[in-house]
């Protein structure tokens, strides 16, 4: 006969504590295999997430569309085709919408409300551009249909109601900010048992917990405007407190006791939020005396070679040990190794000038304002290759560690999204003229999506733990006249480098300026935590072995209670013993990046996605354990050695190789016709 609903509750009830059981063996995990790949997009798959029972997976892309797959039989429910114009970083499903209301966003800020049975007339009408610069992710509030928060570059955590508004277009809007960050807030996570607890992640190295019953929004009426309002905890792994350092992932576990988070060129760190033993941290005093030293860049990267991503991927040690020769070589590795060679020889040659900074040669002129377009909040505005919001260029962990713009600012430069493959988020560093700051000649270190990558403008990417450590605005002196006596007496590509190595390695004043207001308000909000019942939780566990640098998406958490996982830069998917950090699983998973996980919220089941155009599911269906630890040991040191390489990296974009060209095209054309009058000068004089 027929069973009757409490039997198939019963059954469920057993079915999901003996799936409780077998998540809490090594076993499991080791005999973790490729169940089966959804081809549902045509980029670059950024976020995936299930529904609350289980049956279906909703996922975002460069493509611009959300999809909604039954990953058992493989079909697709539904394609949308989203409005958003950039690449989606985050999307979720409503809680108990019948999975019909579903809220994303992307690299150029917009968040779309999309109700599946509605027209996409009607659903490209729900859209909020409050965000200025890109929006990292989505977070909706368990059990609660009408409210969701999000987080941006903007530096602010924004909450909204959707019984309130269901869109909101207006002009410089702060109607809806919840926290102001003052420093980009790249990821958010809400307590699953005590949801009035919500972590915020930002590029300053921190991890703010707040008590949401403490804040308000200028829309509810009780805006306080104050950093450490609602803050009941901060934490921040002592070797980097005066570093920036982005957050490119945030969990809480199912209990709520604990908090993943994963850093840009660092490692991940589980934490306790009521813990309070990291109070003998150093204090404000002794951070405003170091300052953050960046690094001298090494190496130019172009934007597109992606040679030092994914499971065959060497360190350039490990290259040139092996003697590896050009037939070997990508045309963009050929291409970035060219860059490097012309950059570190502009170096010694500016190095060999002097440690002033001398005029700079007419050369530089080639970037000029007509060279790059002013900021502006369009995407559009910028046209760039799109790229895929999945390779965020994280490497940079300081390289936010200032937002680009704030809400009480002009507008951040957004790019619009890519269409190359493999296409990824990078932190950009884009040379864009900004009439912000002192002077009308500001250039903007904007790191949104290129892809728009996260980012899509004709910038520079700035990697490297300490590179281009914040998004801080650099600027030029004006009327700086060339006094050089021209460029006949430099190298033909030192007067376009050697801007290159001014802005990585000098810090204009006017920066210097904003940094130091950032700073001063900074400080004065940690010593009011000083003063406040504000915890300070230390390092509970440290995962490592894996690479985190190209992406700013990098997605780690929990699976069960025993297990912790993360993507990777190497295209493997790490999971450790939660409680003692032991490796016990490598997964091949994707040829570049893997970005995002997401474990099925009762079965055993595993969701995967990065660089690669597909979603992939995981199952335990090996025999018998398989982990390879030879194989494992192998890829850590090598990851260890990248993650090394990268911190001195900074990823130029196309465009940017192709004006450098043509400047010193133009410059070995002086060169020629200053020689031709010399020449005919001379002959005179003969004469």
């Amino acid at each position: 006969g027929s069973m009757c609903f409490s039997e198939i509750i019963y059954v469920l009830a057993y079915m999901q504590s003996f799936y409780r059981l077998l998540l809490s063996r090594r076993e499991f995990v080791q005999r973790l295999k490729l169940e089966s790949t959804l081809n549902v997009h045509d980029g670059c798959v950024n976020t995936i997430s299930w529904n609350e029972t289980g049956e279906y997976i909703l996922s975002g892309s460069d493509d611009t569309f959300l999809v909604i797959t039954n990953p058992y039989n493989k079909k697709v429910k539904k394609s949308i085709r989203s409005g958003h114009r950039a690449n989606i970083f985050s999307a979720k499903f409503m809680p108990h919408t019948n999975d019909q209301e579903i809220i994303s966003c992307s690299g150029d800020g917009i968040i779309f409300y999309t109700h599946t049975e509605k027209s996409p007339d009607f659903n490209r009408q729900c859209q909020f551009t409050c965000h200025y610069g890109t929006a990292y992710e989505i977070m909706t509030v368990p059990n609660d249909p009408y409210t969701f928060l999000s987080c941006g570059e903007d530096g602010t955590v924004r909450w909204f109601d959707l019984r309130t508004k269901t869109s909101c277009t207006k002009v410089d809007c702060k109607d809806d900010i919840l926290i102001n960050c003052t420093r980009a807030a790249t990821s958010i996570s809400i307590s699953p048992l005590v949801p009035y607890y919500l972590a915020v992640g930002c590029s300053d190295s921190s991890v703010r917990i707040y008590d949401r019953r403490m804040l308000g929004t200028r829309a509810t009426g009780n805006y306080t405007g104050r950093g450490t309002t609602g803050m009941c905890g901060r934490f921040v792994p002592t070797h980097l407190s005066n570093k920036s350092c982005r957050v490119t992932s945030l969990c809480y576990s199912e209990d709520g006791q604990e908090v993943l988070v994963s850093y840009s060129s660092d490692y991940i760190y589980l934490f306790n939020p009521k813990d309070d033993q990291a109070r003998e941290l150093k204090g404000p005093s002794e951070e405003r005396r170091e300052e953050l030293r960046q690094p001298p860049v090494k190496r130019l990267r172009l934007r597109g070679d992606w040679s030092d991503t994914g499971p065959r991927a060497r360190p350039e040690s490990e290259r040139e040990r092996d003697g590896e020769q050009s037939p070997n070589l990508s045309l963009m590795q050929r291409m970035s190794d060219i860059l490097s060679r012309w950059f570190e020889e502009a170096s010694e040659a500016q190095s060999s000038r002097g440690t002033r900074p001398q005029t700079r040669p007419r050369a530089t002129t080639a970037i000029s304002k007509s060279t790059f377009p002013s900021s502006s909040r369009s995407s559009s505005a910028v046209p760039a290759p799109p790229t895929s919001s999945s390779l965020v260029d994280t490497s940079a962990p300081s390289s936010s560690s200032t937002t680009t713009s704030t809400p009480n600012s002009d507008t951040p430069t957004t790019s619009a999204p890519s269409t190359t493959r493999p296409s990824a988020a990078e932190p950009v560093l884009s040379l864009h003229y900004s009439s912000e700051g002192t002077t009308t000649s500001t250039i903007k270190l904007d790191f949104t999506d290129e892809c728009s990558t996260s980012q899509g403008p004709a910038g520079i990417v700035s990697e490297g733990s300490n590179v281009g450590s914040s998004p801080q605005e650099r600027s030029q002196p004006e009327g700086s006249d060339d006094t050089s006596g021209g460029c006949r007496r430099t190298e033909p590509y030192l007067g376009v480098l050697s801007l290159l190595h001014f802005l990585s390695l000098r810090r204009s004043a006017a920066a210097r300026i904003q940094e130091l207001f950032r700073r001063r308000k900074e400080r004065r909000e940690l010593e009011e935590s000083g003063t406040q019942n504000i915890r300070r939780p230390s390092v509970k566990m440290v995962y490592k072995g894996h690479r985190n640098s190209r992406t700013m998406i990098k997605e780690s958490c929990f699976w069960g209670n025993n297990f912790v996982m993360s993507g990777s830069d190497c295209g493997h998917i790490f999971i450790w013993d939660r409680h003692t950090a032991e490796h016990l699983m490598l997964l091949e998973a994707d040829n570049h990046v893997v970005n995002c996980l997401q474990p099925h919220p009762y079965d055993p089941i595993l969701a995967s996605s990065g660089i690669d155009y597909d979603i992939k599911i995981w199952s335990p269906l090996e025999e018998s354990p398989s982990f390879n630890r030879v194989l494992a040991v192998e890829v850590i040191t090598r990851n260890e050695l990248m993650l090394e390489e990268t911190r001195n990296t900074i990823t130029v974009p196309a465009s940017f190789m192709l004006r450098m060209l043509a400047s010193i095209n133009h410059i070995r054309s002086d060169r020629l016709e200053g020689d031709r009058s010399e020449g005919s000068g001379q002959e005179n004089e003969d004469e």
